[in-house]
Formats: C-alpha cells, sequence, structure tokens
C-alpha cells in the first residue's frame, strides 16, 4: 500500500509537470541533458545544443519506427515523425528542468520500492501464488513504464505516448491493489464463509445473484472512469496546443477553443456522476460496513473531482487545479477497483455456502 501511495504521488507531479509544461525539460533519457546532476545554467550546455538533443531523438524514433513498422504497426510508425511537434526543440529552462528531473527521482525511487514488494511477496509462492505473480508483473510492467517514459521524451509529448503511459499507471495501480487486498482477505474469507454456512440457502442464493449484478455494474463505472480518464489526457494534448499557440496569454479564452473532445468529456462526467450515485446506493443497501466505507470514499472522491473540474472550466483552468484534477480521478479509479474487488470477495464468500449444502444435501 506504502508502493501504491508512492505510484499516486507520482501521478500528482507528472500532472505539475504538465502543467508547468515541464515535460521536456531534459530532452534527453533517463540522464538529463547528458549530465546524472542537471546543469542550472544555459552556459553549461554545448554550442547547438538544441540541433544535438533533437538529433538523438529522431535517431531514436527512427529505430523505433523501423520496429514498429516490422511488427506490422506502419500507421503508428508514420504517425511518430507526421506529428508536428516531432521536431521541435524547446530553449533551455532551468526551473522546467529540475521540475522533470525530480518527477524521474521519484519514478526511479517508486521502481525500487515495486521490486521491493516483489522481494516481500515471495513467501506467498507457496501460500497465494497469485500474490507473488501479481507484484512481480507489477515490477516488470514498472521497468516497461520506464522505457515508455523515454518514449514519450523522445517523440516531444506524442498524444498517443502520453495516453499509453497514463493507461499503464492505472493498470499498475490495479495489480497493486489486487495483490494487497488478496494478501489482506485471503485468510478472512476463510472465516467469513465458516460465520455465514449456517444461513440459509434460498436467502444465500438471492443474494449472491445480487452481489453478482452489483458487481458487474461497478466493473461497467471502472471501465466507463477509465475511459474518462484517457479522454481526460486527449483534452490536456488540446490545451496544451491552445496555450502554445497563444504564447501562454489569453488563458479565459482556452476553454472556448477547446473542440468535441472537451464536449465529450464534459457529458460522459455527466454519467459518470450518475452511475456512481446509483451504484453507490445500491452498495449501500447491503449494509456491509467494509462495503459503506467504500461508498463513502467513493462519493468523496466524485465530489472532489466534480469541484476540480468546474474549477477548470469557469476559472480559467488555474494551473494547480490540473494536477488536482488528474489525481482525483485516478484515485476515484482505485477506490471503485477496491469495490469491485470486495463485491467479488462478498460473492465468494456467500457462494461457498450454497455449494457446501449442495454437497451436503446430494450426500444425504
Amino acid at each position: 500500500m506504502l508502493t501504491v501511495g508512492s505510484i499516486y504521488l507520482l501521478i500528482l507531479v507528472g500532472g505539475v509537470v504538465r502543467a508547468t509544461g515541464s515535460g521536456m525539460g531534459c530532452p534527453d533519457w533517463p540522464r538529463c541533458f547528458g549530465q546524472w546532476i542537471p546543469p542550472t545554467e544555459a552556459s553549461q550546455l554545448p554550442v547547438g545544443y538544441k540541433q544535438i538533443y533533437l538529433a538523438q531523438r529522431v535517431a531514436k524514433n527512427q529505430k523505433l519506427a523501423r520496429t514498429l513498422a516490422g511488427l506490422g504497426f506502419k500507421q503508428v510508425a508514420g504517425d511518430i515523425f507526421a506529428h508536428p511537434t516531432q521536431y521541435i526543440e524547446t530553449e533551455f529552462n532551468a526551473t522546467k528542468t529540475w521540475i522533470e528531473y525530480l518527477n524521474r527521482l521519484l519514478g526511479a525511487l517508486i521502481g525500487i520500492f515495486v521490486f521491493i514488494t516483489a522481494i516481500v511477496a515471495w513467501p506467498y509462492w507457496k501460500r497465494d501464488r497469485p500474490v507473488f505473480w501479481l507484484a512481480v508483473a507489477s515490477w516488470l510492467l514498472t521497468g516497461f513504464q520506464g522505457w515508455l517514459g523515454s518514449l514519450v521524451v523522445s517523440t516531444n509529448l506524442l498524444p498517443i505516448m502520453v495516453t499509453i503511459h497514463m493507461g499503464l499507471a492505472l493498470l499498475i495501480v490495479a495489480l497493486l491493489l489486487y495483490a494487497a487486498h488478496r494478501a489482506r482477505w485471503s485468510n478472512e474469507e476463510v472465516v467469513l464463509s465458516t460465520q455465514v454456512a449456517l444461513e440459509t440457502l434460498g436467502e444465500q442464493d438471492e443474494e449472491v445473484a445480487t452481489a453478482t449484478g452489483l458487481r458487474w455494474l461497478l466493473w461497467g463505472i471502472l471501465l466507463l472512469t477509465f475511459v474518462q480518464i484517457i479522454i481526460g489526457t486527449q483534452v490536456r494534448e488540446e490545451i496544451d496546443h491552445i496555450a502554445s499557440a497563444a504564447g501562454y496569454g489569453n488563458r479565459p479564452a482556452w476553454i472556448d477553443m477547446l473542440g468535441s473532445i472537451f464536449e465529450t468529456h464534459r457529458t460522459l462526467s455527466a454519467i459518470v456522476v450518475l452511475a456512481n450515485v446509483f451504484v453507490g446506493y445500491q452498495l449501500w443497501q447491503l449494509a456491509v460496513p467494509s462495503l459503506r466505507q467504500l461508498v463513502v470514499g467513493i462519493w468523496v472522491m466524485l465530489g472532489l473531482e466534480m469541484v476540480a473540474g468546474i474549477t477548470l472550466a469557469y476559472f480559467a483552468l488555474p494551473a494547480f487545479m490540473q494536477p488536482v484534477h488528474l489525481t482525483l480521478a485516478t484515485l476515484l479509479f482505485g477506490v471503485q477497483f477496491l469495490a469491485v474487488l470486495a463485491m467479488r470477495r462478498l460473492s465468494r464468500v456467500r457462494e461457498k455456502p450454497i455449494r457446501t449444502s449442495m454437497v451436503a444435501q446430494a450426500t444425504l
């Protein structure tokens, strides 16, 4: 859970990087301007540094494009070089450079956390093997995420790369949450199943059907939130283009300049709110304390996210609110996923007495 918390911190810091326009503060990876300790002044850089690092990025992208084309993704390979920002190199800015570099240092620290998590999960190889494999998969994906981050830089924040980067972060969060949930509750499920073993078969059958239906609804809402976050990254890309074209001035006019992607994002947000309120009410009726805590968590995150979204839409997109908006959305995703896992556990616990009763009746 410490590792999950650190990943959320990294998502927040990543939002700060985007909000301050520091994504290309370091034009190379993993070092920054070819140094492990970034420069603080332009005089510390070689003459013609923009052309030097642009050539390095283009060479790396050409290699990537050849690999993608060889795998059959010729369209994607072509899009990498067709994007208008491909051959743009930004001026050195010490503040932006260090913001991006601190983001990378935090990412490296989290990579260590995930590796330690995988080591700590080793005893589960005998106790509950999926916990071990979930931790190992998270570690492997974290390494892939680091490599993908290098492509985000080399492609000059290509929108599709940024979107995949965000989606993979949510996947890692989900895997770690599942590992933590399973490690915590695997033994308690046995105790709970014993406690409800004497309940009547008819009542159990009805409760299991209800729990199963709600679990599928929760999966649908989780997918809806995931799609909303991905669309949000596209809105963010559109804002970046508008801001750049406007010279980062006339901020109040940016919202009016957004296209249909913003309308889609806003419409979907209303659907997300209604769906979460409806399913949250259904979960509350089950009168399970742990589920009610998760419902409160979902509603709190949803309320804060609405406030953040309204602030962005009607108060000229304040920069400080942009990373908050993103972080709250990913926290909502995490709490929703925990609710899915809780419903799954509840269904399994209440299915066991039914199976036990059916076996007993067949034996008799």
